[in-house]
């Protein structure tokens, strides 16, 4: 399959018109993070079954047509590990594509394992080897070269090409109802919006602190990310963790103190960010008590919790392989430890985990299930 590099509004208009009856198209996008919080679009690739594109959204700067494809309920948009594209549409294009397909979370119930690389699984569905030369490629720098647009338009291409095996395979399987709430979850605003109430969790350290330090930490580490979505620049190149760790500590409330801790010798605050940050401190210092955000002391698992958390992998083991998937899929052993320790508002506990292989556990939990060997075969029994 060739494709049409798209440059001007009116050759998008065109384009996205050949494409407003498919059934599906294959979306991709190339983007650049390093020096900018929001990521930066630097090329925007489509495809259906029959035609392709590349779009320049550095030289067509309203993209209109294409939000109406993306939000067009009657064409599935198919991602290879969705969320990064799809954040770049919530925050660069104001806009959340639905309904969509995720080949590389669809792949985990054919058996492939977790996260399997695009290459991987075009590999193995199309027995095609995809070029990879231009993984580390610059793509804001223009004008691209033809190697660059053929390799970024291999990544639809092959794509649209994958996607109905799979989905075949899938329905095959019956499975493929198994995916709706995981790829509900794609389309949730919720996934791709920071809190910037409980980033300081993000913060490395923060289990050094506690009482009115976290509440210091909470503070800054607001401040922080509201500076760095203001000035589209990362986070860390903000203030970095050790700074906000050490002001936290020392509770150092004077813009002077500040500046002066060594932890800030590579940040390049003005006068006015290191005042504000100042009173940022003393807005924490001054949060009531019973505010004071806190980390939750784990409870330490003994050795019947191991044996437990053993078992339900064990159950698990004997699901998954009933369905060949690898178990890890349905749950993680820090999921299960959660499970023990009481939690129920896990993955495991709803949805298809939950019919196939949750209920279970629950069960096992309860006392209503057992396990035992019979002829050598580890077996579970009501």
């Amino acid at each position: 399959m060739n494709y049409t590099f798209i440059e001007t509004y009116e050759q998008l208009i065109t384009s996205c018109e050949q494409l407003t009856n498919s059934r599906f198209i294959c979306v991709d996008t190339e983007f650049h993070r390093e020096k900018t919080y929001y990521p930066e679009l630097a090329l925007l690739q489509i495809a259906n079954d029959s035609i392709a594109f590349c779009i320049d959204p550095l030289t067509i700067k309203d993209l209109q047509p294409v939000l109406e494809l993306l939000s067009n309920p009657a064409i599935t948009k198919v991602f290879h590990a969705a969320q990064q594209d799809i954040e770049i549409f919530f925050h660069h294009l104001n806009t959340m594509p639905s309904p969509v397909f995720d080949t590389q979370i669809a792949a985990t119930l054919l058996g492939y394992g977790e996260q399997i690389g695009y290459a991987d699984l075009i590999k193995d569905v199309l027995n095609i080897d995809v070029d990879k030369s231009q993984t580390r490629t610059d793509w804001m720098i223009r004008p691209l070269s033809e190697k660059q647009l053929d390799y970024a338009a291999s990544d639809v291409i092959y794509l649209a090409a994958a996607y109905p095996v799979i989905l075949d395979r899938l329905k095959k399987l019956k499975r493929f109802e198994w995916l709706e709430d995981d790829l509900k979850q794609l389309s949730r605003k919720e996934q791709y919006q920071v809190d910037i109430n409980t980033i300081w969790k993000k913060v490395k350290g923060h289990q050094r602190l506690s009482g009115p330090q976290l509440a210091i930490l909470q503070s800054i580490a607001a401040w922080r990310e509201e500076t760095a979505q203001q000035k589209n620049r990362p986070r860390r190149r903000i203030l970095s963790d050790d700074a906000l760790i050490d002001i936290a500590r020392q509770k150092t409330s004077s813009s002077t103190a500040i500046l002066a801790l060594r932890s800030m010798n590579q940040a390049r605050l003005s006068k006015e960010d290191a005042e504000t940050l100042a009173i940022r401190v003393t807005a924490g210092l001054n949060m009531p008590k019973d505010t004071w955000p806190s980390i939750p002391k784990k409870q330490k698992l003994n050795f019947n919790d191991d044996a437990l958390i053993d078992s339900l992998t064990a159950i698990l083991k004997i699901m998954a392989h009933k369905h060949k998937i690898n178990h890890t899929i349905m749950a993680s052993r820090k999921q299960l430890e959660a499970l023990v320790r009481g939690e129920r508002d896990l993955p495991i506990s709803t949805g298809w985990r939950k019919q196939h292989g949750g209920q279970m556990l629950l069960d096992f939990l309860d006392g209503k299930l057992s396990l035992h060997v019979e002829s050598g075969v580890f077996k579970i029994q009501n």
